[in-house]
C-alpha cells in the first residue's frame, strides 16, 4: 500500500490523525497518537443522515483533538480508480468541508483482507469479528500511512 497522492504537504507531521475506512453504511475509524507513530482502532460509525453524520465528525475532531484524516481509497488491482473511488473522494471532500481539516489518501487494496486475517487469529466469535472489521481496516489504512512517512517524523533519541 502507498499514499495515492503526495500528502506530505497536506497533512501535518505532528498531531493526531484519524484513519477512515469509508463505506456508505458503516465507517471504520482509527486514530494515531500525537507523534503519529501508533494507530489504534477507535470505533465503527453507522451512517445516519448528512446532518447527524456532520455533527458526529465535528464532535470526533474535538473529542480526539484531530488535525487531519487519512482515507482509504478503493482502487482496482491495476491501480485504476472505480465508482467506489469516486464515492470515497466525494465523502473526503464533504468531510474536509464539514470539519475544516485536510485529507490524505491511502491505497486501501488488501486492507479488509488484512483486517480479516488479523481478526481470524483473535479467538473472537464471527459476530464479534464482524463488529470490529471496519475499525480494524481503518487501523490498517492509518498504520500503512504512518509507516510510509516514518522517516519524516522520527523522534531522535536523547543521548
Amino acid at each position: 500500500m502507498k499514499p495515492i497522492e503526495p500528502s506530505e504537504n497536506v497533512l501535518p507531521a505532528m498531531g493526531r490523525l484519524a484513519g477512515i475506512d469509508f463505506g456508505t453504511v458503516r465507517i471504520g475509524i482509527a486514530v494515531s497518537d500525537h507523534d503519529q507513530i501508533i494507530a489504534s482502532p477507535l470505533e465503527t460509525y453507522q451512517c445516519r443522515s448528512p446532518e447527524t453524520d456532520s455533527a458526529f465528525f465535528k464532535q470526533l475532531v474535538v473529542r480526539e483533538s484531530l488535525c487531519g484524516f487519512v482515507l482509504g481509497l478503493p482502487v482496482h488491482m491495476s491501480g485504476d480508480e472505480s465508482q467506489k473511488s469516486e464515492q470515497a473522494r466525494a465523502f473526503g471532500s464533504w468531510l474536509s468541508k464539514q470539519t475544516g481539516l485536510p485529507i490524505g489518501w491511502m491505497d486501501e487494496r488488501y486492507t479488509t483482507a488484512m483486517a480479516r486475517e488479523f481478526l481470524s487469529k483473535s479467538g473472537l466469535s464471527g459476530k464479534a469479528r464482524k463488529a470490529r472489521l471496519d475499525k480494524i481496516a481503518a487501523q490498517v489504512i492509518l498504520s500503512a500511512y504512518l509507516e510510509s512517512r516514518c522517516g519524516e517524523n522520527r523522534i531522535e533519541p536523547i543521548e
